[in-house]
C-alpha cells in the first residue's frame, strides 16, 4: 500500500490539536459532511492556541464561534476538531516547534506546508471531507499543493474573519481545503453566499511567464501536461503573457517587487497586530518563528507608505486588465514540498520562501480569488496548478474548477 492510498488514523496524522464533536445546527448543502477548523479560528467553549501554548494560556476560552464556523454548522456540517497551525500562522512549512509536523500523506518525508498544516493534512489523510484554514500569504494554497488536494483562497473581504485571530488584515482570508472540486464548491458557496454556475464561458487564460520562470524546471515540466489539456479545452484562449501587459512599469514584471510590496505591508501589520503581546508576554517561540518576529519588529516602517501606494497601483492594474471571465494561470508553488528540516530558521537566507511568496503575492496584492488544483506530480510528489479570477468573481472561478476537474483530471 502506497503513501497515497493508505488509511491513516487521527493519531498517525498528527493533524489535530484536539478532537471533539459538534453536531450540525441546521440542514443544508453540507449535510453529511465532516470538517475541521484551523486553531486560529474560534470555536465556542474551546481555547484558541494559535499553535503556541503561551498564546493559549494567556487568552480566554472563546465565548462564540467564528462567524465562518457557524455558517458551516447551520449549513449541515459536523465539526470534529481543531487542527495544528504554525505558531501564530507565521510560516509556510508546517513544522510546529511545540506540536510537531502534521503528516503529508502523499510524501511523508516532506512537510505538509503551512501555516494551515493540520487542516491540509486532515483532508489529505481522509479524516474529514473538508477543512477551513486561513490564507494571508499562501497558507491554504501552498499546503494544498504540497498535499495534493484542492485549496481556495477567496477574494479578500468576501468571507467573514470575525472570530479569526488577526495577523495581517489587509491580506487575511478564510480558505477551504477539499479532496474534490464538488465539495470545494459546496463549502465555498456557503461561506461566500453565492451560487456556483453549472456552465461557464472562459475568456482568456493568461499563463504568466514570470511565474513559471521562477519555478523549478521539473515543476514546469510536470505542469505542462495539464496546461496542454487546458489548451485542448479552450484552444487559442490559453495564451502566454508577461506581467508587463498589465502595466508598462518595468518593476511590475519583476516578481521580487511584488514580494517586497507584499512583505513590507504584511510584516508591518503583523507587528501592529501581535507585537504588543510578543513584547508583554515574552513567549517562547520555535527558532523559525522567533526569527520571523525579529524581522517584523525590525522592519523599516518608513517603507510602508510607498508599499501601500504600489499595492494599489498593482491592484488597479490587475482589475483593469482582467475581464470578468478571464483567468491567470501560475504554479501554486515553485517546487514540490521541501523535505522536513531542510529550510533552516531564517527565511531570508533560503531561496524557497522568496520564490513561494512571490507567487502567492499576486492574489494577495490583487485581492483575487485563487484555487490550486491537484493536477500534477514530480516523481509522485504533488504539485498544484493555480487559476486566479478577477476580484469578486469567486463563483465563476469555482465553476471553472469544476469543469476542469471533470475534463482535465481524466486525461492526465
Amino acid at each position: 500500500m502506497t503513501a497515497s492510498n493508505k488509511k491513516y488514523t487521527i493519531e498517525e496524522s498528527n493533524a489535530f490539536i484536539e478532537t471533539f464533536n459538534i453536531n450540525p445546527k441546521g440542514s443544508g448543502a453540507l449535510n453529511g459532511l465532516r470538517f475541521a477548523v484551523k486553531d486560529i479560528i474560534d470555536i465556542e467553549g474551546y481555547q484558541t492556541s494559535c499553535g503556541n501554548p503561551y498564546w493559549r494560556d494567556s487568552h480566554p476560552v472563546a465565548v462564540a464561534n467564528a462567524v465562518c464556523v457557524d455558517q458551516l454548522l447551520y449549513a449541515g456540517g459536523q465539526c470534529i476538531g481543531k487542527t495544528v497551525t504554525d505558531e501564530l500562522a507565521f510560516s509556510l512549512d508546517g513544522e510546529n516547534f511545540f506540536y510537531g509536523t502534521p503528516l503529508n500523506p502523499k510524501s511523508p518525508e516532506r512537510v505538509p506546508g503551512g501555516s494551515s498544516s493540520g487542516s491540509a493534512s486532515a483532508v489529505a489523510c481522509g479524516l474529514v471531507d473538508f477543512a477551513i484554514g486561513t490564507d494571508t500569504g499562501g497558507s491554504v494554497r501552498v499546503p494544498a499543493s504540497n498535499c495534493g488536494i484542492f485549496g481556495m483562497r477567496p477574494s479578500h473581504g468576501f468571507i467573514s474573519v470575525a472570530g479569526v485571530n488577526p495577523f495581517a488584515p489587509t491580506f487575511d482570508t478564510v480558505g477551504v481545503f477539499a479532496r474534490s472540486s464538488d465539495i470545494l464548491a459546496k463549502v465555498a458557496s456557503v461561506l461566500l453566499a453565492c451560487d456556483v454556475p453549472s456552465t461557464v464561458e472562459v475568456g482568456t487564460v493568461h499563463v504568466v511567464k514570470e511565474a513559471f520562470a521562477i519555478a523549478d524546471l521539473e515543476v514546469v515540466g510536470a505542469l505542462s501536461a495539464p496546461i496542454e489539456q487546458l489548451r485542448r479545452i479552450s484552444g487559442d484562449k490559453v495564451k502566454e503573457m508577461s506581467l508587463l501587459e498589465i502595466n508598462s512599469d518595468a518593476q511590475l514584471s519583476d516578481l521580487q517587487t511584488w514580494l517586497n510590496t507584499h512583505s513590507t505591508i504584511q510584516w508591518a501589520e503583523i507587528w501592529s497586530c501581535l507585537g504588543s503581546w510578543v513584547e508583554y508576554v515574552k513567549p517562547e517561540f520555535g527558532p523559525r518563528i522567533k526569527r520571523n518576529f525579529e524581522l517584523t519588529k525590525n522592519l523599516d516602517r518608513g517603507k510602508i507608505l510607498e508599499a501601500i501606494r504600489r499595492r494599489e497601483v498593482y491592484f488597479r492594474s490587475l482589475k483593469s486588465f482582467l475581464r470578468n471571465n478571464d483567468l491567470l494561470c501560475i504554479p501554486t508553488a515553485p517546487s514540490v514540498a521541501p523535505l522536513k528540516g531542510s529550510l533552516g530558521s531564517d527565511r531570508t537566507t533560503c531561496t524557497y520562501y522568496p520564490r513561494a511568496l512571490s507567487l502567492t503575492s499576486i492574489a494577495g496584492i490583487g485581492r483575487l480569488p485563487q484555487v490550486t488544483l491537484p493536477l500534477a506530480d514530480v516523481n509522485c510528489v504533488p504539485i498544484g496548478l493555480s487559476l486566479l479570477a478577477s476580484h469578486g468573481h469567486d463563483a465563476f472561478l469555482l465553476g471553472v474548477v469544476q469543469m476542469i476537474a471533470s475534463q482535465v483530471l481524466q486525461h492526465i
